[in-house]
């Protein structure tokens, strides 16, 4: 399945719009990546536990977009866009995207 952030896809028509298809995913820091974070927002540096899990995060709304969108017929989703918010040593992600019916040009 093709997921890309612009309205188009080059090379291809959009034949049909199926709709807005979405992920989402909230996942829990554990208590020592969370302390650990805490030290790097005090001494600067890069939080490698958070970021492992907002790819983690990314990947799970990501897969479960094109699931929606596959369940609909599409065999593309366009305009995707992805978000995160953190709260409480969770992390609150979505992707959302229109899905389509493509061909070839």
């Amino acid at each position: 399945m093709i997921v890309t952030t612009t309205s188009t896809i080059d090379n291809y028509e959009i034949t049909e719009y199926l709709g807005v298809v979405a992920g989402e995913a909230v996942m829990g820091i554990n208590m020592f990546r969370d302390m650990g974070a805490g030290l790097r927002n005090m001494f600067g540096g890069r939080s490698a536990g958070y970021e492992e899990e907002m790819q983690r995060a990314r990947q799970v709304v990501l897969d479960e977009m094109q699931q929606r969108a596959e369940a609909l017929g599409a065999n593309a989703v366009v305009g995707a866009s992805l978000g995160y918010e953190t709260f409480e040593g969770m992390i609150m992600t979505v992707a959302s995207g229109t899905a389509v019916r493509v061909r070839r040009r």
